[in-house]
């Protein structure tokens, strides 16, 4: 019961699975068990699995533009976000980027606390907190990055230099106008400086996978 109270403790003083899973731990705190949730059975395909994929080339220069446009029309329409491929944006820079996403988590825990989420605000570092005082088998960095207005001084300077997805945004904006058959125009001015936000997240091991809210397979 010690070492229990051991870990729950730790965990109330850092809010940090990744610090958490340090103390190699066969029994995950009660604040992370989550028994309500459903969990596919073997062989059944993930979420994951099934998640859409949009092909930027393909609606761009395909031959088939109405059949890929109808395609996203209908992905968006039903569950609102999808994989992005052949999107334009080079291995390198998504390596970069990676790299840099592992360089925040590899930063000792006091200096990620700098950027931990404040008082009244959402944006920041901190294992993902769910209502009824459960958390997410996860530690996420959250931002805000457009508008510019929006940008928090204290975590802008973490935000990866690689990341730069508004002109991509701003094709698709212009994709998916054509797919409702409005002005492509009237729908890129109106989202000219739209909110854009990035998700760093830290998926450690659980020693009890089936318990936990948001643990890839």
């Amino acid at each position: 019961m010690e070492a229990i109270s051991s870990i729950e403790d730790k965990f109330n003083s850092t809010f940090s699975v990744q610090e958490l899973v340090k103390e190699s731990i066969i029994t995950i705190p009660q604040h992370y068990v989550h028994l309500d949730q459903q969990h596919p059975s073997p062989g059944a395909a993930t979420p994951f699995q099934m998640l859409p994929i949009i092909d930027m080339n393909q609606l761009i220069f395909g031959e088939d533009f109405d059949l890929q446009l109808e395609k996203l029309h209908s992905t968006c329409k039903e569950w609102g976000f999808f994989q992005l491929v052949n999107h334009g944006i080079k291995s390198s820079i998504l390596e970069r980027l990676k790299h840099e996403v592992e360089g925040f988590y590899k930063l000792p825990l006091e200096e990620k606390m700098k950027y931990k989420i404040r008082e009244g605000e959402f944006e920041g570092y901190r294992t993902q907190k769910r209502g009824g005082g459960k958390f997410d088998w996860c530690d996420k960095l959250y931002m805000m990055t457009n508008p510019i207005l929006r940008r928090k001084p204290h975590l802008f300077p973490k935000l990866p230099s690689s990341l730069r997805l508004q002109e991509l945004g701003t094709k698709l904006l212009s994709l998916i106008a054509k797919a409702l058959k409005i002005n492509e125009k009237e729908m890129i001015e109106y989202f000219e400086d739209g909110m854009q936000s990035i998700r760093m997240t830290y998926y450690p091991p659980c020693p009890q996978s089936e318990l936990v809210m948001e643990q890839p397979n």
